[in-house]
């Protein structure tokens, strides 16, 4: 007797019956019903849009027992290790699998966080694969540490001799003298300062996308929806008012440094290349942090993300802009100090500029109050609405099932 996702894929079974299955609410083994649900996912465009958001919503431990099964259909792992689908809570199952091929591991590497990367660094067979850690060296996420690990690891799979070991060592003498200023510190039993940390970090960051910032050469900043202007008026106001003799701090006073305060910070970004903007969304100001996390160089929004400095309260605002590249969001929830905020969870969910998959694989995470506010929210997708309205009724009966 065939199974039924022969029968689908045949397209042998009616309308009622592949809605349905749309739904994950066939008697089927829950392998084959994911393995159903992936196919609709991407093959069937009348039932396509349910069955994602299905699969966006479907049951963890099931998710997670097909994630670790070496026998699982290529197709389901191909769709459960795409970094537009990727489930956090799968990565110790798909890394851990036998059976998970060498081109998906490559492909959830380039762009895992850098939590996630202890995984792949722990992993006997990520660690053989010159594949997998030449995706791992070009991951932004990583930290210096990491970074560090992975090029010893590529280092000792070309079977470099000691002498050109010795040799490249030489030729970057600034990565190793960052390392020496850390460990110094910790060596006499005393903490890094937090000067020596920043410049860590920077390095760091600039030594692992030396050849990109290379590719960008002069690239000016270009703020996303258009800041530049708006600001540099504001200061030009400022300026104005404050000539006039109002001395006073009012709040009007008080609105305008501010002002004046962003536009000096503007100015002063406006003056740096690609370089200069990295190391300061690095070592910067909360309002130097503010902009450049609207730049549209991506290595130079990324690199606010990374800066030891940045606030919860900062990335809960930028978590809910509309005027920041999307890489930016799809990063945010990577990393687990962010992923366990509620407020930065919930801000992505509402904001309409989050990709689709993204803002889907959060819901789960969503309070009921929230959901009936974001099922009833126009700015988001339909599909959202739809999914949100759907988990709102379910927590709202209890004894209602998922289906």
């Amino acid at each position: 007797m065939p199974r039924m996702i022969d029968l689908i894929r045949a397209s042998a079974v009616p309308a009622n019956l592949m809605q349905s299955a749309a739904r994950g609410a066939l008697s089927v083994p829950p392998q084959e019903m994911l393995e159903i649900l992936v196919y609709l996912a991407t093959q069937n465009k009348v039932f396509g849009e349910q069955a994602r958001l299905t699969l966006a919503g479907w049951e963890e431990a099931a998710s997670k027992a097909v994630a670790a099964d070496p026998q699982a259909p290529r197709e389901v792992l191909e769709y459960l290790s795409a970094p537009e689908n990727l489930r956090p809570a799968l990565l110790p199952e798909l890394v851990g699998n036998p059976g998970l091929p060498e081109e998906f591991l490559t492909r959830m590497a380039t762009a895992v966080s850098r939590e996630a990367a202890d995984l792949f660094l722990q992993s006997p067979r990520c660690l053989a694969s010159q594949a997998v850690l030449q995706a791992l060296q070009g991951n932004h996420n990583l930290s210096g540490i990491q970074t560090q690990q992975v090029e010893e690891k590529l280092a000792d799979s070309a079977e470099k001799t000691p002498s050109a070991l010795a040799d490249g060592a030489a030729a970057t003498p600034a990565p190793a003298a960052s390392s020496g200023t850390l460990s110094t510190p910790e060596s006499e039993g005393g903490a890094a300062p937090d000067d020596a940390v920043l410049d860590e970090e920077v390095i760091a960051y600039l030594s692992t996308h030396e050849k990109e910032i290379l590719a960008e050469g002069e690239k000016p900043f270009q703020a996303i929806g258009g800041v530049f202007d708006e600001v540099l008026e504001s200061a030009e106001n400022g300026k104005e008012n404050k000539s006039a003799g109002n001395a006073k701090k009012t709040p009007a006073a008080k609105k305008t440094s501010q002002e004046e305060e962003r536009g000096s910070a503007l100015q002063k970004i406006a003056k740096l290349d690609v370089k200069g903007r990295i190391q300061l969304a690095l070592k910067g100001t909360k309002e130097e942090r503010s902009l450049l996390i609207r730049d549209g160089t991506k290595l130079v929004a990324m690199a606010v993300l990374e800066s030891p400095k940045i606030s919860d309260g900062e990335v809960e605002k930028f978590a809910s802009q509309k005027n920041v590249l999307e890489a930016v969001l799809r990063a945010i929830p990577m990393k687990r100090r962010f992923a366990k905020n509620y407020a930065v969870v919930r801000n992505l969910v509402f904001n309409p500029r989050t990709p689709l998959d993204l803002s889907l694989g959060l819901m789960k995470n969503i309070l009921i109050n929230d959901l009936r506010n974001l099922s009833g929210n126009k700015e988001v997708s339909e599909t959202v609405r739809k999914l949100a309205l759907k988990m709102f009724k379910q927590k709202s009966d209890p004894t209602k099932k998922n289906v």
